[in-house]
């Protein structure tokens, strides 16, 4: 079944916000070997301008991914999870996540194409705190493979 383009623009917001925690930033760090004191302590953080300990650039995977889930659990969006690889990821910051953050994701469904026999699919997810204020926006683009062929079968 292919991808449903009727869906490209479809958005899927987080349930309830995502506390960012020292405990979080500090065990994401260790999971990417990233020993940069900035992650772990927060006079080190201060000493370069901060006001907490900041995560790692590549922290806010989590939440795109839990938006990427509710996206591939959307049964309308036709998404074989089984045939998919992950393309490419990005992210566009305002500011650092840092310690005390509290955000709401909001993914939406940016792009969806057909490629060289297979489907791409792009998710922005917009991350910013509870108050309004934008922090960084998280781009996945996933690849289904043989997409379009599954399409004309």
């Amino acid at each position: 079944m292919p991808i449903n383009r009727d869906y490209l623009g479809r958005v899927y917001p987080s349930p309830e916000p995502y506390e960012v925690t020292r405990g979080k930033i500090r065990e994401f760090a260790d999971a990417i070997g990233d020993p940069n004191p900035v992650y772990r302590d927060v006079a080190a953080a201060k000493a370069v301008g901060h006001t907490d300990v900041v995560a790692p650039p590549t922290f806010p995977v989590i939440m795109n991914m839990a938006g990427m889930a509710d996206a591939a659990d959307d049964p309308e969006l036709g998404l074989d999870y089984s045939m998919v690889v992950h393309g490419d990821q990005s992210f566009r910051y305002s500011r650092p996540l840092r310690a005390g953050d509290v955000v709401h994701t909001s993914t939406r469904i940016a792009g969806i194409k057909a490629l060289a026999g297979n489907e791409m699919l792009t998710l922005e997810s917009e991350i910013s705190t509870v108050e309004g204020e934008h922090v960084v926006t998280a781009v996945m683009m996933l690849v289904v493979r043989g997409g379009v062929e599954q399409a004309a079968s």
